[in-house]
């Protein structure tokens, strides 16, 4: 099967994957996994890994990574929560702690950029450093300790349903749709496909290598403020250390939604579809009392046969 026809047929694995696990689990826990409260289980988990598996999958498209997704969105989530629990709850004090966190993200990103674009330090070592540097900072200046019980204007985004819906799950829709116009409608879009699948043909054809790759960093450091906000609102508390498993799921999302870890290929609705099935996949098992040792192997068993999937070459499909 040539590369092309592998890339196309990337979301209708992921399809017909969901509908084998929905079938496993239809018959396995009927009552419990078809129930409104394990869906809105799965609409609040969600959220807060699909915009950091964006975060990571915006680097991966140029050929690069971000290492520093989670130390970046704790960062920000501190920097916010001392704003928020320093100044009396009022929309000042709202719209200050969120520009504080917009701040702290664009200069984490513009750091990455510059050392990935402009220095030209590889992007797994740019964003290694990065990682542990802003660990280091945060663990010092908070001593490891958390910062907790926010306002009420934090605390709101988990706290409410729409129609039966996690708000969190609308602001991940709504993250999603820019992400798709951003990158599959966009002319940024076109510019970082391109740097991915040839930086040095891309250089050469006009494009300002540079300049698209420090926007992509800054979009994803961007993101990983979204996901700092859906996490302070979750836990009602924000730490050096929360979420360091996510960095590991998120580029398994990535990788199983359909991107290219050399970069130049991946959809949003390939990352959604990834998303959902690893979501429903730890629910179900959470629900049948399987352990999340055995949960976390079998991602890895999914992402392998998905793999393996994709590149078997079969007779009807290589026409």
């Amino acid at each position: 099967m040539n590369s092309a026809k592998v890339k196309d047929h990337v979301e209708l694995y992921l399809v017909a994957l969901l509908l084998l696990m929905m079938l496993v689990f239809s018959t396995q826990i009927p009552g419990v996994f078809w129930s409104a409260s394990n869906f809105q289980s799965i609409g609040s988990q969600l959220p807060v890994l699909g915009v950091l598996a964006f975060a990571m999958a915006v680097t991966m498209l140029t050929g690069g990574i971000n290492l520093s997704i989670i130390s970046t969105t704790n960062c920000c989530a501190l920097v916010m929560a001392w704003v928020a629990t320093h100044f009396p709850p009022s929309v000042g004090s709202a719209l200050l702690m969120l520009l504080t966190g917009i701040g702290m993200a664009l200069v984490i990103g513009l750091l990455n950029g510059i050392l990935i674009a402009v220095i030209r330090v590889s992007p797994i070592l740019a964003t290694l450093g990065t990682m542990t540097l802003l660990k280091g900072i945060t663990i010092l200046i908070s001593k490891g300790t958390a910062i907790s019980n926010f306002p009420a204007y934090v605390l709101w985004l988990n706290s409410n349903n729409w129609l039966g819906i996690p708000v969190p799950l609308y602001l991940f829709a709504l993250v999603a749709l820019v992400m798709w116009i951003v990158l599959e409608r966009s002319p940024l879009g076109r510019r970082i496909y391109l740097i991915g699948s040839n930086q040095r043909a891309a250089h050469y054809s006009g494009i300002n290598t540079p300049r698209t790759l420090m926007a992509t960093y800054i979009i994803s450091s961007l993101l990983c403020l979204v996901a700092a906000l859906m996490m302070m609102s979750k836990l009602n508390s924000a730490k050096a250390g929360y979420g360091e498993s996510f960095l590991l799921t998120s580029i398994l999302a990535a990788v199983l939604g359909g991107v290219n870890p050399d970069g130049g290929f991946g959809k949003i609705v390939g990352m959604v579809l990834a998303l959902i099935l690893l979501q429903m996949l730890e629910s179900g098992l959470n629900i049948m009392g399987i352990s999340s040792y055995i949960t976390m192997a079998l991602w890895g068993g999914l992402l392998l046969a998905f793999l393996f999937l994709k590149g078997i070459r079969l007779p009807y499909f290589s026409r």
